[in-house]
């Protein structure tokens, strides 16, 4: 997504920001992870309604707006690279190791894909006295292609 947020995204980083509250807060609010909470109210992942009610509750939604968190939504992503440098990182980190992981992940499973469906990701800081880390952890299913 661009700077121009679409309008359900606005209205959850709004009330997020009002209510003085982080993505870890609000998913450990209501037992999700904070990376998923994130995809939602950027319009990437739907939420079953009984989580979607669970953030409503938090960030004091109306019913419209609950009702469209769980809506399934068009996963858009622009083929350019981004300029935001965080994103950017990523672009960059696959562009010098993405070709590389895939032989390791294909030595090591066969011929496949690790699912971005069945998949878990975690943040969290390592300190480090030469300045913290940022650990990210991917777990997805892995899924081999089959002959037919």
């Amino acid at each position: 997504m661009d700077h121009m947020h679409a309008p359900l995204t606005e209205v959850l980083l709004e009330a997020k920001q009002e209510k003085g509250l982080t993505w870890a807060q609000i998913g450990e609010q209501i037992g999700m992870s904070p990376i998923w909470v994130a995809s939602v109210a950027y319009g990437n992942n739907s939420a079953p309604p009984e989580k979607a009610q669970a953030i409503a509750e938090v960030l004091e939604l109306d019913e419209e707006t609950t009702r469209a968190l769980s809506a399934y939504p068009t996963k858009r992503w622009e083929q350019t690279v981004p300029t935001d440098p965080l994103i950017y990182r990523f672009y960059e980190i696959m562009g010098v190791y993405g070709e590389a992981t895939k032989d390791v992940i294909q030595e090591e499973f066969g011929d496949g894909i690790m699912s971005a469906i069945d998949f878990e990701m975690d943040v969290h800081r390592q300190q480090d006295p030469a300045g913290d880390r940022v650990v990210i952890t991917l777990n997805g299913k892995f899924l081999p292609y089959r002959a037919w």
